[in-house]
């Protein structure tokens, strides 16, 4: 069937947007986070672990045109690829004096075949410098820019239990200065956090629609070795079950705007770096389930969007 009748689909918008198929190419940078430096705090969130959300990098000494051309010629090659999105992915990517940042930026809208550039961020790192120098960067190249910021929950007290060291207030300002220079907003969330409500979920989707966020990212809670998470499942932290995160991921889905797109249902992580992740089976497994529930319950994206809209 086609998945776009139940929700907004990442890939499908892209070729619309750009003609054609167009992949990510994950580039990492040296840099870290404000939570793992010692100026906010220490250890990063209690789900992070030693290489931030970079499973899939190449080494951050490699100049970005050199990761991009070692990425791009096997996809070039297997899928006959013209265009990409150069995604600097791991840890805070905003998170590095001026300069340096101006140049990784430059550097990969100069590469060909680079459509857009896509900024994996937190929502406190975002300078006004920073977004000023976007915004002429995209005018100057054409190349459109996407910058991420992770969100997680909508509660403020679950933030300060995964040690996120920022609020759902320093989001919605953040968002509203992304939206303000003309980028595209992608947000990600973790809906089976144990520690949230169903009617947080039902709050998340509000925030989403109200910040107008262009992307979702929905992850389930993995627990990643090393991590303040790992010793607290150790410790018996109970997580919630597969059938829990399939409802409240459609629940998200039926309250948000329809014109959201969603890049992601499920997220994954590599068995070598994982405790525990997706209920011991495969990603799209749970996927699957998720797509399939929906269809067996007449659901879709934004079913219940107005009603979203009044609360």
């Amino acid at each position: 069937m086609d998945l776009n009748s139940l929700y907004r689909v990442y890939s499908k918008h892209l070729k619309e947007e750009f003609g054609e198929k167009v992949y990510k190419l994950p580039v990492n940078i040296p840099c870290t986070c404000p939570n793992r430096d010692g100026t906010k705090g220490i250890g990063g969130c209690i789900f992070c672990g030693a290489v931030g959300s970079g499973f899939e990098l190449l080494d951050e000494n490699l100049s970005v045109t050199n990761q991009l051309k070692s990425n791009s010629e096997l996809i070039r090659r297997k899928y006959k690829a013209n265009k990409f999105i150069a995604y600097f992915q791991s840890f805070s990517n905003t998170y590095l004096d001026f300069d340096r940042f101006k140049n990784y930026m430059t550097e990969a809208s100069q590469f060909d075949g680079i459509v857009e550039i896509a900024i994996s961020t937190r929502p406190d790192c975002i300078s006004q410098e920073q977004l000023e120098f976007l915004e002429q960067l995209k005018k100057d190249t054409g190349v459109e820019i996407t910058i991420e910021l992770g969100l997680q929950s909508s509660n403020n007290k679950t933030l300060e239990i995964l040690n996120r060291k920022h609020s759902v207030e320093d989001y919605i300002e953040a968002a509203k200065k992304i939206k303000k220079h003309g980028f595209k907003l992608s947000t990600h969330v973790i809906v089976d956090l144990p520690w949230d409500l169903t009617e947080d979920i039902l709050e998340l989707a509000q925030l989403l629609n109200e910040v107008d966020t262009d992307y979702v990212k929905i992850h389930s809670l993995y627990v990643e070795k090393g991590t303040k998470l790992e010793q607290m499942y150790r410790n018996g932290l109970k997580l919630l079950s597969s059938e829990e995160f399939i409802n409240r991921a459609i629940l998200l889905l039926e309250n948000l705007n329809p014109g959201i797109i969603i890049e992601r249902l499920i997220g994954r992580i590599p068995e070598e770096n994982c405790v525990y992740a997706n209920w011991n089976t495969s990603w799209w497994k749970i996927r699957d389930q998720l797509i399939d529930k929906m269809i067996q319950t007449n659901s879709y994206q934004g079913k219940n969007y107005k009603s979203a809209r009044r609360r």
